[in-house]
């Protein structure tokens, strides 16, 4: 056990990654004794389950006046962070470490490697030649800034350390968010974001597996109106896929509000309009007059299953031919492209949200060195600020950027 007297310059509560990273930042700057607490057996367990075990490190997005607008939570107030530290340099820092990332074709990034194992190895290696001090199994349970500076920390072994600078980057665990309120901040409750949506009743049922891309999505969540658009994967309880993730992830708040309960429409037509489907639906009848309806989709990127299932909904005979195909019917069918509705019952059943939406607020940070306005000393990275993204790849930007921030700040202010 640790002596009652140890004195770190910096402890960082939380071995995730945010909190990886301000160690790394500040001890690679000339910061000495650096003390990572991470509270579970093994650190950054996030990054290791994150992308089906692939990790999506940051996403191919270069202009941080671009990167704000895939944070429902943080936003503009984002765009000075990134302007620092966004995802090309978090490409370049990990590059600098050892670690290559690939661009997929939808612009998320992972590495080389592909296992998010490789992630955890480059973050290990850096903060162990940085001279950063991990112990797992650790966690802060109570910190008390002392009157002359500092802080005095208590960890749930009941062992007593002090610090001369604090990093809070517990993620979204409550224990986290307790913290901070003790230092003086105030908290947004949270609330789960990025979440796929149950449908009752799901009369899609029976097109589990079914993608479509593009489609439209407009969410109605207590008079809010939401608006997403891009593959979206049809569940036996629902929509799943990143167009509804995105959806979720601004209406997280609203959707919370009324209960997960809500109208949505869907446009499998992927944005086009009456006219445009009208002139698709003549070259067929002109083309194709002879063929069945059931066998001739109005486009090749229409789901079969789904064009079968739109038949059977409006009482079209899959066996008539286009040639046939009444207008009235047609009607049917191009209102059910267009504007498809189903009422939103829900979260999906697993419990699979990923992020919260809710924390710190941002007010109550310097966002040019992620340092509390509340108590001086203090720094607050990662999940446990009021922010967050439309897919892991953004959220983990996020922590690389205000961990790299705090990092390099507390380096500047404090001695070595």
């Amino acid at each position: 056990m640790p002596p009652r007297s140890e004195h770190w310059s910096l402890v960082v509560a939380g071995g995730g990654p945010a909190g990886f990273m301000a160690a790394i930042a500040a001890a690679e700057a000339g910061q000495r004794r650096v003390l990572v607490l991470e509270s579970t057996p093994e650190p950054l367990g996030k990054v290791l389950i994150s992308g089906g075990g692939r990790c999506n490190v940051t996403h191919a997005c270069w202009d941080p006046r671009e990167l704000v607008g895939f944070y429902p939570r943080g936003g503009k107030a984002l765009r000075g962070p990134f302007s620092r530290f966004a995802a090309g340099d978090a490409v370049s820092w990990f590059d600098d470490h050892g670690l290559t990332l690939v661009e997929e074709a939808d612009g998320r990034m992972f590495p080389q490697a592909n296992r998010s194992t490789a992630v955890i190895q480059c973050l290990r290696q850096a903060a162990e030649r940085a001279g950063v001090t991990l112990r797992n199994s650790e966690a802060l349970q109570q910190a008390d800034q002392r009157p002359t500076g500092g802080f005095a920390l208590t960890l749930r072994s009941g062992t007593q350390l002090s610090a001369d600078v604090l990093v809070l980057a517990t993620g979204s665990h409550p224990s986290g968010r307790r913290l901070a309120s003790g230092l003086g901040h105030g908290v947004v409750a949270p609330v789960p974001s990025l979440f796929t949506l149950a449908l009752k009743p799901n009369p899609l049922v029976a097109l589990a597996g079914v993608v479509m891309d593009p489609v439209d999505l407009e969410l109605d969540a207590g008079g809010q109106r939401f608006r997403q658009s891009g593959p979206v994967l049809i569940t036996h309880w629902g929509l799943s896929g990143p167009a509804t993730l995105r959806l979720t992830a601004f209406a997280a708040r609203a959707l919370h509000g009324e209960g997960y309960r809500g109208s949505l429409q869907v446009d499998w037509s992927g944005g086009r309009s009456q006219q445009q489907l009208e002139e698709l639906f003549a070259v067929c009848r002109r083309d194709q007059a002879k063929r069945q309806l059931s066998n001739a989709r109005p486009w090749p990127g229409l789901s079969r299953r789904l064009w079968q299932h739109l038949l059977e909904q409006q009482g079209v005979e899959p066996e008539r031919r286009w040639a046939d195909l009444a207008k009235r019917q047609q009607l049917g069918l191009l209102e059910s492209l267009r504007r498809s509705r189903f009422p939103v019952a829900g979260r999906g059943p697993f419990g699979e949200e990923f992020v919260t939406a809710g924390g710190v607020p941002l007010g109550e940070v310097n966002l040019a060195t992620m340092e509390s306005r509340k108590a001086a000393g203090l720094y607050l990275v990662g999940e446990l600020l009021d922010v967050d993204g439309v897919t892991g790849g953004f959220n983990f930007q996020h922590c690389w950027s205000s961990g790299w921030l705090a990092g390099q700040a507390v380096a500047a202010a404090g001695p070595s």
